[in-house]
């Protein structure tokens, strides 16, 4: 008759077993198809150009993306965006949408979207509105790209527009 440790052992063992083949059963389900967002504290608003908390901010990152991003490094590095140009005297950047950016609802992200967005964005936020005190205008040029033209050079044009915390210069549809 086998003893205590023997029958232990046996147990300990049909319990990895069940472990081991427990996560190959999640793997024969269908995807799914509702993603489940548990914020650490109540959302009380959507809007997260309206309100600096991080809730808010968090939802943001997952309904909405911006036209830079931050690397590692806090290097600018495009998200929305393609591509950019400065002049040489750096008061004017061409920024260019990438290819197939559509909203929600299948709409395509426009110039003007954005430039509303940063509008919108600038207006609530202080780096927004010190890099405004800098702009002169900013004019679309077609649906795909949009020219920022400065009074003076704003270093940190980019680095606005890819900001990482509260408030984000998130894009936006126009009609929002």
């Amino acid at each position: 008759m086998p003893g205590i440790a023997a029958k232990l052992r046996l147990a300990g063992a049909l319990v990895g077993i069940a472990l081991l083949a427990a996560p190959g059963a999640g793997w024969a389900q269908a995807p799914a198809k509702t993603l489940r967002f548990i914020p650490q504290a109540d959302l009380r608003s959507i809007d997260p150009i309206w309100t600096t908390a991080y809730v808010t901010r968090n939802f943001g990152y997952l309904v909405f993306d911006t036209l830079f991003a931050l690397d590692k490094e806090f290097k600018v590095q495009p998200q929305m965006a393609e591509s950019w140009t400065a002049s040489d005297d750096k008061l004017t950047y061409k920024i260019t949408l990438r290819d197939g950016l559509k909203w929600h609802d299948g709409q395509p992200v426009r110039a003007a979207d954005c430039i509303a967005s940063i509008e919108r964005w600038a207006k609530r936020d202080q780096f927004g509105q010190k890099m405004m005190e800098a702009v002169a205008s900013m004019t679309p040029d077609g649906d795909k790209s949009f020219t920022i033209a400065l009074k003076a050079p704003f270093p940190l044009l980019l680095n606005a527009l890819g900001k990482l915390s509260s408030n984000v210069p998130f894009m936006m549809p126009e009609r929002l």
